[in-house]
């Protein structure tokens, strides 16, 4: 069995427990946080923005610790911190305390999360990346599925309790799939996508020739430029939709807020759908164009979602931006790899990460201004409709680089 299919598996199992607890969940803590200690929505969004803001500050470095120390060490670590940040969170008792928490987990999510993984998938596969980056990002999208029982929880338990059950769930399984973890296959006499290191020139197990880039090769490309401004399009909205969908589907809508985590469900299948078959579809076209019209369906999702009033305009919404987030997701890790080769993938996606998170913050905290000025999100859902547009515009122009000298 080539074990490349094992790490896809424990970065399932790993990428599940982060998206379910705590990166489709946040958004199930606002209410409840507000009714206890009275923070605006600016400030609620200002902490969801600290964890991104962090994990892009820590992006360059994160890439440097994943090529010295390999991603076993760094994701064994960085789950156990993860899993502390979770104990302190249910123990806030003031402003200080909850963003500490907040940062710790983090920086605990980060190291112990996505980079670390998609750089290990990518260094084991090369013919089928798109789609082994599929299965692994899937496991995000499919851990948004216990937001409803998340929701269901905290309404009867209280989120303190909710929060001490992720620590002991992170610690307990995150930390033993980190141990699934290897560097590279080659360290194990085989080659990326199986076969042994000893496989014939025709065979058809020898990878594709791929470019071979360092991280400062890349950074003086316009493709590492327009790849990083179309992925910082699409995280203003993706982030503004983990935290602010709930309470908008409540307070918008009508919606009760076990009816917005069904919504929110719904928009959960639909991107574990897209990434599943982003991964084939990655493969075999041209991922700029179908990143081009990713970015398309982002945008009428959130006129979409700007002007809905009923539950069946939350659930067009969640099917349009749960097709856009799931495919263009996977194609977008999967064509940095294309462009730049992996010697230098995870310090490169690091960089990048630095910029990309500036989305991934701004676009909360934008909507959680204009709603607690005007008393709607609809100007902002619109104003990040537009940039989306824009973003498909960076990703027709983001063209295979030059081979570095």
């Amino acid at each position: 069995m080539f074990y490349g299919w094992v790490i896809v598996g424990a970065g399932f199992v790993i990428q599940f427990l982060n998206g379910g607890l705590l990166f489709h969940s946040f958004s199930a803590y606002v209410l409840p946080l507000q009714a206890e200690f009275g923070w605006s929505r600016t400030i609620l969004a200002s902490a969801f923005a600290l964890i991104r803001l962090e994990s892009g500050i820590l992006g360059p470095l994160q890439g440097w610790l994943i090529d010295r120390f390999g991603p076993r060490k760094v994701m064994t670590v960085g789950n156990g911190i993860f899993a502390i940040g979770f104990l302190l969170f249910g123990r806030t008792t003031s402003l200080t305390t909850f963003y500490v928490a907040l940062a710790i987990i983090a920086l605990g999510s980060s190291l112990g999360g996505f980079m670390p993984i998609a750089t290990t998938v990518t260094q084991w596969f090369s013919r089928h990346r798109s789609t082994a980056l599929g299965l692994t990002l899937a496991g995000m999208g499919t851990g948004g599925l216990l937001v409803p029982l998340v929701v269901h929880l905290i309404e009867g338990q209280g989120w303190r309790w909710m929060a001490t059950l992720s620590a002991i769930l992170i610690a307990t399984i995150t930390i033993p799939a980190s141990q699934l973890m290897r560097r590279n296959p080659e360290d194990y006499d085989q080659l990326p996508d199986g076969g042994a290191a000893t496989t014939s020139e025709g065979s058809d197990k020898v990878p594709r020739p791929e470019p071979d880039f360092s991280a400062k090769e890349a950074l003086r490309t316009p493709t590492f430029w327009f790849l990083t401004l179309v992925h910082t399009s699409a995280l203003l909205i993706v982030g503004t939709v983990l935290v602010h969908q709930i309470p908008h589907m409540v307070e918008a809508m009508g919606l009760t807020q076990a009816r917005a985590g069904s919504v929110v469900a719904l928009l959960v299948v639909v991107v574990i759908c897209g990434q599943l078959s982003g991964g084939w579809v990655g493969d075999r076209f041209d991922k700029r164009w179908v990143i081009f019209l990713a970015m398309w369906l982002h945008a009428a999702a959130m006129i979409t979602f700007a002007y809905a009033s009923t539950a069946t305009g939350a659930m067009v919404f969640a099917v349009l931006h749960g097709i856009a987030w799931g495919i263009r997701g996977t194609i977008i890790n999967s064509i940095r790899a294309e462009y730049f080769g992996r010697r230098a993938y995870a310090t490169i996606s690091g960089f990048s990460a630095l910029l990309i998170m500036l989305g991934m913050t701004t676009g909360p905290m934008f909507s959680g201004i204009v709603r607690d000025v005007t008393g709607s999100y609809r100007v902002a859902f619109l104003t990040l409709a537009g940039i989306a547009v824009l973003g498909s515009v960076a990703a027709l122009a983001a063209r295979p680089p030059a081979a570095p000298r």
